[in-house]
């Protein structure tokens, strides 16, 4: 499948592929917390308007954004509301990277990480690695670091740093230039061919889903 010394950097994703996660923001459980805790720094909202607030302006933002695959910072989505519904002074920007934590922990339901991934990881242990996630920075950094995955990467690219997200193929152009390689020299691998195999390919990498990636440990183990 390979040939030795053909790979020399590797992109992986980083939910379902790094990290098993399952979230729910459907439930009004979630924005209930939320709400809760917005009363001890001065924000009065109930959660059934801060359910409809949140997805009404993540819908805004989506639309007004001139980017084919739009992308978001969900602190800046709760610094708004919380601006909005303050009932004395705040400071929203800090707020609003705290709520989006609070949020993101509330919504959670399952939360680990994959050990057929850490695996591969090891194997990869001497060649440079990144993260290309469409993911917020602002909780999925330290959710990487909790989980003891953030030190075997070089670098990681969050779409919410750029305002668009997979599969816009800049996100693995960038990616790429960091690394200092040859598109033909890296490999990526995630969870979605639409996202994370055929966006690389079409820049001369190569893709491969997390799954065959697995699948295909003792012959990397071969190869690298």
């Amino acid at each position: 499948m390979f040939k030795r010394g053909k790979v020399k950097g590797i992109i992986f994703d980083c939910y379902k592929t790094l990290i098993d996660i399952e979230t729910d923001e459907d439930s009004l459980d979630t924005y209930y917390i939320l709400s809760r805790w917005f009363c001890y720094y001065g924000v009065n909202v109930s959660p059934e308007k801060l359910k409809e607030e949140y997805r009404t302006k993540v819908k805004e933002a989506f639309d007004s954004s001139e980017q084919q695959h739009p992308e978001v910072k969900v602190e800046n989505i709760f610094s708004e509301i919380c601006l909005e519904n303050a009932i004395w002074d705040i400071d929203e920007e800090i707020l609003g990277i705290e709520a989006a934590r609070l949020f993101r922990a509330a919504s959670i339901r399952k939360f680990r990480a994959y050990p057929e991934s850490f695996e591969l990881l090891e194997i990869f242990e001497d060649y440079p690695k990144c993260i290309v996630s469409n993911a917020q920075r602002v909780f999925s950094e330290m959710e990487l670091k909790y989980l003891g995955l953030h030190k075997y990467f070089d670098f990681v690219i969050f779409s919410s740093d750029y305002g668009y997200k997979k599969p816009d193929q800049r996100l693995f152009e960038i990616a790429q230039k960091r690394l200092g390689l040859k598109a033909e020299e890296i490999l990526s691998i995630g969870d979605t061919v639409e996202n994370d195999v055929e966006p690389p390919k079409k820049l001369g990498m190569r893709g491969m889903h997390i799954e065959d990636a697995w699948k295909t440990t003792s012959a990397f183990k071969s190869f690298f």
